[in-house]
């Protein structure tokens, strides 16, 4: 039989009734003639309480057990939906990560997936099983310690099980109904996509769009996993909801095809830094350590030997950021006269397949821009995007001004 997997989200499998309307759903693709394997999150706002719970007893936690305890919520909600299965006389059964096996690396509560055999499962199908349902977010170390993948790493392994199953497609069913062109509640304008590239999925994912989890979104890129996004709350339909797909199962692309945004950034800049071979890594090496996500780097022309090194990164690792650099600094391994950062910035995105064969993007944004009055005061560019940095109190403004110069209401 063909397999389909379908993930289901917190807000999905929020309570009994949400289960039970999910598990409507799985028996449609049963009846279908599909083996579903089924990827459930733990109840909407449980993981949260269980991480509230491990930081009540100790901000010093022990990892593995931090691990033992959050991926609990995936089991009690598979367990459910197994049952609820039953009730429905379709033959299903849970299946924890350790039970797969899923197997990851050590890395507690950040662990990546390395291989899930597919015998187990495989077996119970010929068997007569006709859904297996998942925990997911968990798997097992190589030392037998329950891991998890971090958060949203329910999306990872939905796409990880459908690589690993040759999926004919993978369905993340969540609270919205696809992939927008930017978010619904900044611009009225903003219209669903129908399907979108790996590559700008990608970069959208990157850029604050919480649609769908950066890694799941690399892991189907790169075993070019069919991806469904649809919603749970509304009518079943063949096309409903975005596929990311391929660039070539894309007839035509426009040339802008979404606005992202992030508006927790923070910029910060080393004044007087040293201009000498080397000086960026020493920088950026302590950076890396410390677990700081850089992400756009400006270095400014050198003056007498000396010059400005500006990078942004997420506001709450400005703190984490300034003890790495103070801390080279008090080494010696750099030198510079101050750190100043500026915690009141946003990140907006323009994200698109279609700028590798069009010119004149980037000007047609910095324009807009110009034209509401809005300072850009960092550039950074990728062969499918340009973002800039602006101050934070313009985030909206700017979003709707270029999802409005590039026409992405229209199809």
């Amino acid at each position: 039989m063909p397999v389909l997997v379908m993930k289901f989200g917190g807000t999905s499998v929020a309570n009994i009734d949400r289960i039970r309307r999910a598990a409507k759903r799985v028996g449609v693709e049963v009846a279908k003639g599909y083996d579903v394997i089924v990827i459930v999150s733990a109840m909407s706002g449980k993981t949260n309480e269980l991480v509230g719970w491990v930081g009540e007893i100790s901000p010093l936690y022990d990892a593995r057990e931090y691990d033992a305890v959050v991926s609990s919520g995936e089991n009690v909600t598979a367990g459910l939906m197994a049952l609820v299965l039953q009730e429905m006389d379709i033959p299903a059964r849970s299946w924890q990560g350790w039970q797969v096996p899923v197997r990851t690396t050590s890395a507690h509560s950040q662990a990546r997936i390395e291989e899930i055999p597919t015998d187990n499962i495989n077996q119970k199908f010929g068997e007569g099983m006709k859904v297996a349902v998942v925990a997911g977010f968990q798997g097992v170390s190589p030392e037998g310690r329950v891991t998890t993948l971090g958060r949203g790493g329910s999306d990872t392994t939905a796409v990880a099980f459908a690589a690993a199953f040759d999926a004919e497609r993978c369905d993340i069913y969540t609270d919205v109904d696809g992939v927008y062109t930017t978010d619904p509640r900044i611009s009225t304008n903003a219209r669903k996509l129908d399907r979108i590239a790996f590559e700008e999925m990608l970069e959208l994912a990157s850029l604050g769009a919480k649609v769908l989890q950066t890694r799941s979104v690399e892991l189907a890129m790169r075993y070019n996993v069919k991806l469904r996004v649809l919603s749970s709350f509304e009518e079943m339909d063949d096309n409903a909801g975005t596929l990311v797909c391929a660039e070539e199962d894309i007839m035509e692309s426009k040339v802008v095809n979404g606005i992202a945004y992030s508006r927790d950034e923070a910029k910060m800049t080393l004044i007087s830094v040293a201009d000498r071979p080397g000086i960026a890594a020493a920088i950026f090496g302590p950076l890396a350590d410390a677990g700081v996500n850089v992400d756009m780097i400006i270095q400014n022309i050198a003056e007498e030997g000396r010059t400005d090194m500006t990078f942004s990164c997420p506001v709450d690792q400005v703190l984490r950021a300034e003890k790495a650099l103070f801390a080279a600094k008090e080494s010696g391994s750099i030198n510079f006269h101050d750190l100043v950062a500026d915690k009141n910035v946003a990140k907006v995105s323009a994200v698109g397949i279609g700028m590798r064969s069009q010119s004149g993007v980037a000007a047609k944004m910095f324009k807009t821009l110009s034209n509401e009055g809005i300072n850009i005061k960092v550039i950074a560019t990728s062969e499918i995007k340009i973002s800039v940095l602006i101050d934070r109190k313009y985030m909206e403004l700017a979003v709707q001004a270029l999802h409005d110069a590039f026409e992405l209401e229209k199809a």
